[in-house]
This record gives structure tokens, C-alpha cells and sequence, in this order.
């Protein structure tokens, strides 16, 4: 004789609009507790991602052709902020620093943006993945540090360094080391910078009447550039090219 299945009766009354009571509660409380965690998540990455970009790393986009054919219009950088202050500056570096007086001239910050644009910047610089004071920024590459003879330049038309000249590589093709003479020595703590392009870099060379003369005090540095991060075809690790500096000698006292 077959057994007659057991059927679960739904409860009547009182007792069915407090199980549905219950269910709703459950639901709420699932979703409220998703909610916690998805905001957690997004105010610690926002805490992290503000504490990389203060004290590590931060990311620039190039504006110009001053770098070419190094760094291309528009290609973006991520620039190591432990450089000076933590790691030695060294001859060869690509550095981003400050506007040490007078060598941007006039920026024109355009027209005001609409709140929600200026919230969304805000939160995209946090994350470090823009930087919205990148117009009050250059990027050059460093030739001489502190105590360093530069002069341009030798009878083989090289720029020397204490004395010894050298060959450089990264300088735009068919472009001189400088078609501009100068002859310095890199005050303490101190660099003297190019911009690859030779011909068409507002550099180190025609700032010596601003303030520092041409020369970037180290409290202007934010860092040195190691890697093109985008477009993805331009990516690639940026070399200081030690082999060029590797015969200088060190600068006299």
C-alpha cells in the first residue's frame, strides 16, 4: 500500500504574515549588509589609492613635443616619488618637476567646469589616474646634478660633462646636442635638464634670467618617470641610459 506524502501546509493567520515579515527582513538585511561592504571596499581603495599617490607614485600626461621622440604628445607617465628624497637623483633621469618660476608663462585654465565634472576629477585624482595641476608641471631630462661643469660644446659638437663628453642616443633624430653654447656648474642640490627634442625645449638653456637661473632645485622635483603607461603601443620601461654617463667623473668639490 503506497505511503501518502506528507504535505507542509502553509500557516494560516498571524503566523503567514510574519514568515513573509521575516522573508522581507532577510532580504533588507542581505542587501544592507552588501551595501556596507561595497562602500568598505570603495573607501579603502580610495584611502590606498590617496596614500600611492601622495607618497609613491603619481601619473602625468605629456602636453608637448619637448621630449620627442622619447615621449610622444598625449602619452602618460607614471612618475616614482621616492626620487630625490628617498632615491638619488642620477644624470639621465626623465623628471617631472614643478614650475620653479616664470618658465610656463601664462596657463590658461579654461573655462570653470560644471560641479559633477569637478567631483568626478576629484575622486579620478585621488585614485591618482589623473592630475588635475599637470598644466603647472615639466618634464625634462636630467644632464647635470649637483657640482657638475656642463658646456656646450666640444669641437665634435658634444656636450661634456666635467670634462668628458658624451653621446647621446635619446635626443630626437637629425636634432644637435644644442644649438645654444652654455657653459654652468649645477649649484648644490641642484640639476640641470634638456628636453630631448633640442630644437624644440624651453629647457634649462633659456631660463637664465628666472628664477634659479635655469637651474631646478630638488624641492621642485616630484619624481622620476620610469614607465609610459598609455596608449598600450607606446608602453615601455623609460631608461636613464647609464652607459652614456658611466665615464664621467665625479664633480670636483
Amino acid at each position: 500500500m503506497a505511503k501518502k506524502e506528507k504535505v507542509e501546509r502553509e500557516p494560516r493567520g498571524p503566523f503567514k504574515e510574519a514568515r513573509k515579515k521575516l522573508r522581507s527582513l532577510k532580504k533588507k538585511n542581505s542587501f544592507l549588509a552588501l551595501l556596507i561592504d561595497t562602500v568598505t571596499i570603495i573607501f579603502w581603495a580610495l584611502i590606498i589609492s590617496s596614500l600611492v599617490k601622495t607618497f609613491l607614485f603619481r601619473s602625468f600626461y605629456i602636453p608637448s613635443g619637448s621630449m620627442f621622440d622619447t615621449l610622444q604628445i598625449n602619452d602618460r607617465i607614471i612618475v616614482n616619488q621616492l626620487v630625490p628624497n628617498v632615491m638619488p637623483i642620477q644624470r639621465g633621469d626623465v623628471v617631472v618637476f614643478k614650475d620653479p618660476g616664470d618658465w610656463l608663462g601664462y596657463i590658461d585654465e579654461g573655462e570653470p567646469k560644471h560641479p559633477l565634472a569637478q567631483i568626478g576629477d576629484w575622486l579620478l585624482s585621488i585614485a591618482g589616474l589623473i592630475s588635475p595641476d599637470n598644466d603647472q608641471h615639466l618634464v625634462k631630462r636630467v644632464i647635470g646634478v649637483s657640482g657638475d661643469h656642463v658646456v656646450c660644446c666640444d669641437a665634435n659638437n658634444r656636450i661634456t660633462i666635467n670634462g668628458e663628453p658624451i653621446i647621446e642616443p635619446y635626443i630626437a633624430k637629425d636634432v644637435n646636442p644644442s644649438d645654444t653654447e652654455f657653459d654652468v656648474v649645477v649649484p648644490q642640490d641642484s640639476i640641470w635638464v634638456l628636453g630631448d627634442n633640442r630644437s624644440n625645449s624651453e629647457d634649462s638653456r633659456y631660463h637664465p634670467n628666472a628664477p634659479g637661473r635655469g637651474f631646478i632645485s630638488e624641492k621642485y622635483i616630484v619624481g622620476r618617470a620610469f614607465i609610459i603607461s598609455w596608449p598600450f603601443n607606446h608602453f615601455k620601461w623609460l631608461d636613464n641610459y647609464p652607459d652614456v654617463f658611466k665615464n664621467v667623473p665625479a664633480a670636483k668639490p
